[in-house]
């Protein structure tokens, strides 16, 4: 990497960073005036794409040694594991990949976030999206033939102590089939002999674990929005009735599994508004405590991700007044949000559309 090139990468993301500040206006905004139960639902199409979802979120509470989750796959994957320590000693959290065949593999991992080892769980799921949306840097790991290798250098320095969460996001692509082991350890084992004689552990009651198709979900509303005439709408996310929840297996055992709560799945939607004036964007959270953030892409430049809410680190309790401010943005402009179902946090929630005067 040229010096020229990291110079040309700062300017553009300070002028990302500029342009959004500029057409949104102040980092957080009085709450709307509004009940989002009322609100006009925003009909949109919904399309499941992308390859497989890996989840590793059962057991949710980790209380002894063992492999999370396992399966193998090949070619575009997500990775999205939730665990606690629940043990009274301290652990770490891996995740080995396995190469069995007779040539060498190259996992690309091309985004990926990682939060915690912490205590404060809610702050761990949102640090892992913040992470996770600010893109992070492409890297390689090579798995030797019939050999392993650690999907994520920084979890082998990472302890886990007792009741910390580690939440992370990896997107990779597999060019030949690998296996991927999620396992919880003791610090000072090596993963590869561990994972030899290492158990798969049973899950715990919300069996949040499993393998899923489409691992991303793009949203494209049926007709354009005119703040003008259409008023405020809400469009919802991750209820499982409007927004279905992803049906799955669970590979360790075959079992028929549901992601109550889509938790992994990336949501790209696009937003398109007509007339001259603005609108505003706000998340407003439905089923309790929530921390996490959003992506934006506004006249086809990325800016930094928004934290959901700013200034605290969750929100949700009282639903009539926690607004989580997006931004405001011109009408007639190319504007698209990524939303995604932080760890720790609970669904469904509405993201609320209000016309400015």
């Amino acid at each position: 990497m040229t010096k020229g090139y990291m110079i040309r990468q700062a300017k553009a993301a300070i002028a990302a960073a500029a342009m959004v500040l500029a057409v949104a206006g102040p980092a957080a905004a009085a709450a709307p005036a509004l009940d989002a139960l009322k609100l006009p639902e925003w009909e949109v199409t919904s399309t499941s794409y992308g390859g497989k979802l890996l989840l590793s979120d059962s057991p949710e509470m980790v209380h002894s040694d063992g492999i999370l989750y396992q399966d193998t796959v090949a070619g575009d994957v997500r990775l999205f594991f939730h665990h606690v320590n629940a043990t009274a000693t301290d652990k770490r959290l891996a995740v080995l990949v396995e190469n069995a065949g007779p040539q060498a593999a190259t996992v690309t991992v091309h985004q990926h976030g990682i939060g915690g080892p912490g205590y404060d769980w809610m702050a761990v799921g949102k640090a892992a999206q913040e992470n996770y949306l600010a893109g992070g840097n492409l890297y390689t790991v090579e798995v030797p033939a019939r050999g392993a290798a650690a999907l994520s250098p920084a979890l082998q320095k990472a302890a886990v102590k007792p009741n910390m969460l580690v939440n992370g996001i990896f997107d990779f692509i597999a060019d030949r089939p690998v296996t991927v082991k999620v396992m919880m350890l003791p610090p000072g084992a090596d993963e590869r002999r561990f994972a030899l004689t290492a158990a798969v552990l049973p899950p715990d009651e919300q069996r949040l674990r499993g393998t899923f198709h489409g691992k991303d979900r793009m949203l494209v509303p049926v007709r354009i929005y005119n703040p003008q005439t259409d008023g405020p709408v809400a469009l919802t996310l991750a209820d499982n009735l409007l927004d279905q929840y992803m049906v799955g297996v669970d590979a360790t055992d075959g079992t028929k599994v549901v992601n109550y709560g889509n938790y992994g799945v990336v949501y790209r939607m696009f937003l398109p508004a007509a007339g001259t004036g603005k609108t505003s964007y706000y998340l407003n959270p439905r089923g309790g405590d929530y921390a996490g953030a959003l992506g934006i892409r506004y006249k086809y430049v990325i800016a930094p991700p928004v934290p959901t809410p700013t200034g605290r680190t969750a929100f949700g309790r009282d639903k009539l007044i926690d607004f989580a401010y997006v931004g405001t943005f011109d009408s007639a402009e190319s504007l698209w949000l990524t939303f995604s179902p932080p760890g720790a946090s609970n669904l469904p929630v509405k993201l609320v559309i209000v016309p400015e005067p």
